[in-house]
């Protein structure tokens, strides 16, 4: 049976302590936010996720999603579940007012997409998808495509994709092929298939829209020919309400691993009609605003489902029995102490723990970016603000759902045989958690975004976002007695980075492989620098609330030992990292490829 209980305090200390909202209110746009709001959302939030959508996880996964005649069923208790999510103002959460939603910032909105991820990742992505499509349709759609689209789908009674891939083609978009005609009456004729598409079918929603990449008659090859186009499931009629059908249906929808609540479909467009979004020949710069919503949106996945995992192992640890303690028995009232008590299952449990609250601050860092990107008044800082972000966009993505796959499979270690089973429900985790790390990109593709789009813009100014406050955070603690164990770790770690970065630039320069064949290697060697900036960062806030009239001590304390674990335990790894990247390309790609 699958545990899930929202761990309020620790997203709580995020917010409040880590990344501080408590200036929020004196931000335009966010006067509002206040603690105590934060809190009612988080409680409220996690009683629905826990009460509606974890009961629906397991028995989502056991029945999948059907096609009937076009049509795609749920499993059971989704399109209930779904409707009180709506009702209740979910979808609207992190949209703009004047479509209806409530304007709360991403540092709340994130917490409560780990919360859904965590009891229920299939159902989770058809609100998470809907909301990216709004975000590209606000960025670049006419105000009457807004007007007749945004509310609806803030409001969930509408949903959304977007439609990229097509059988031939998956990252190299430039080879789609789907056409778009222009008609007189200012629309477009779309033709052509794609697939993977998420929620591309299903019966939550009134209407599914659609965000379609295609090419128009003129279009130049490459993805410079490429523009997105509006495609509604069902044409509104003037009153708002879904009309005509348009053409527009599921061929069919894939059989996967996991994520089976999902419906992950087959779409065709016969002639079906839409409307430009953006630019001619611009798609792809409309279509990439939904894209890096949906990568953080991925990592937030990949997080929840580390969260989940982590509760599951640590409830089945407290009570399976096995064996004795090597220090002699510790429960000798039972006939074997729980295995909670061998240190390998510590290990485990620990290195869990350490990636589970490392990735929530490190989410909560980059969410508090968003905000101040969206509403911070000076243009400097909502320009670093922007800065920071492009950059760790591809890392969160990345490490959250690599970190999010592995703990996964840790927790189903905990469980030995019984995890391997359906019985406990670990083996699930590992199955949904798997296709985080290959949709929205690749985790290699991310990689290569990293090194070769994020690392050289505007002459290393990315890099500066992250490495000045991550050396300011270093330099304030290293004459502090109590974080010496932690400051000297992290400052290796951060100089065999800013080593990596400096020579990878250099190699890259002169031969593009170079700066390929290192570039995986050295974002999980950014990822766990950064984790690491944000532990050394928890542990100040840790002692100072010690140092304090505290009422938790025990949550701090917790807190001093998860990152004495990480800087000790997974940190050093970075050194093997760094090993690798410098030991360039020869290895990997001097054979022949028929040698293979």
């Amino acid at each position: 049976m699958q545990v899930y209980n929202a761990p309020i305090r620790d997203m709580r200390f995020v917010l409040q302590e880590l990344i501080g909202i408590g200036d929020y209110p004196e931000i335009p746009g966010l006067e509002e936010v206040t603690p105590d709001l934060a809190d009612a959302i988080l409680e409220e939030s996690g009683k629905f996720c826990t009460e509606v959508l974890l009961p629906l996880n397991a028995t989502g996964d056991e029945e999948g999603c059907v096609l009937e005649n076009g049509v795609v069923r749920t499993p059971k208790g989704f399109k209930e579940a779904y409707k009180a999510f709506a009702e209740s103002g979910w979808t609207a959460m992190a949209s703009a007012p004047e479509w209806g939603g409530q304007g709360l910032p991403e540092s709340i909105n994130k917490l409560v997409e780990e919360m859904s991820c965590a009891a229920n990742l299939s159902f989770g992505l058809y609100p998470g998808l809907t909301h990216g499509a709004y975000q590209a349709i606000v960025d670049h759609a006419s105000e009457e495509l807004k007007q007749t689209y945004l509310p609806k789908m803030v409001e969930g009674t509408w949903s959304g994709t977007m439609c990229l891939t097509e059988a031939h083609c998956g990252t190299d978009l430039g080879l789609l092929r789907t056409r778009a005609e222009p008609q007189d009456d200012g629309s477009y004729k779309i033709t052509g298939s794609k697939i993977f598409i998420s929620a591309g079918e299903h019966d939550l929603t009134e209407n599914i829209i659609h965000l379609v990449l295609a090419r128009l008659p003129d279009a130049p090859k490459g993805v410079k020919g490429i523009s997105l186009f509006l495609v509604p499931k069902f044409l509104p009629n003037a009153d708002g309400t879904p009309g005509q059908r348009n053409g527009v249906t599921c061929s069919g929808i894939e059989h996967k691993m996991g994520i089976k609540a999902s419906a992950t479909c087959q779409m065709s467009f016969d002639e079906a009609t839409g409307w430009l979004v953006g630019e001619p020949h611009k798609g792809m710069r409309a279509m990439f605003t939904m894209m890096n919503s949906e990568r953080l949106s991925v990592g937030i996945q990949g997080l929840g489902a580390a969260e989940a995992a982590y509760q599951g192992a640590v409830a089945y640890a407290k009570e399976r029995l096995q064996g004795r303690s090597l220090a002699g028995a510790k429960h000798p009232d039972k006939p074997a102490d729980p295995i909670i008590v061998h240190p390998d299952v510590r290990r485990m449990l620990m290195t869990m723990r350490a990636n589970v609250e490392g990735c929530r601050a490190l989410g909560g860092w980059v969410a508090r970016n968003l905000d101040m990107m969206k509403h911070h008044p000076d243009p400097e800082t909502r320009k670093e603000a922007e800065d920071f972000t492009a950059l760790m966009t591809p890392i969160v993505k990345a490490l959250f759902t690599d970190l999010g796959f592995e703990t996964a499979s840790i927790g189903m270690q905990v469980y030995g045989g019984h995890g391997f089973i359906r019985d406990h429900g670990m083996e699930q985790y590992v199955r949904d958690s798997r296709i985080s790390m290959i949709y929205e990109g690749t985790n290699g593709v991310q990689a290569l975004d990293l090194v070769g789009r994020k690392m050289p813009a505007h002459m290393g100014r990315y890099l500066r976002a992250f490495f000045h406050p991550a050396l300011a955070e270093i330099d304030a603690a290293i004459d502090d007695d109590r974080l010496s164990d932690l400051v000297q770790p992290l400052s290796k770690a951060f100089g065999g980075l800013q080593l990596c970065t400096a020579e990878i630039a250099q190699k890259g320069l002169r031969d593009p492989e170079e700066a390929g064949a290192a570039a995986t290697e050295y974002l999980r060697l950014f990822g766990l620098v950064a984790l690491g900036v944000m532990w050394l960062r928890t542990a100040k806030v840790a002692h100072a609330a010690l140092d304090g009239e505290c009422d938790d001590p025990e949550f701090y304390k917790a807190k001093l030992v998860t990152a004495q674990f990480y800087m000790t335990r997974i940190l050093p790894q970075a050194a093997g990292l760094v090993a690798a990247i410098r030991s360039g390309k020869s290895a990997m790609m001097t054979l022949d490829e028929m040698a293979f």
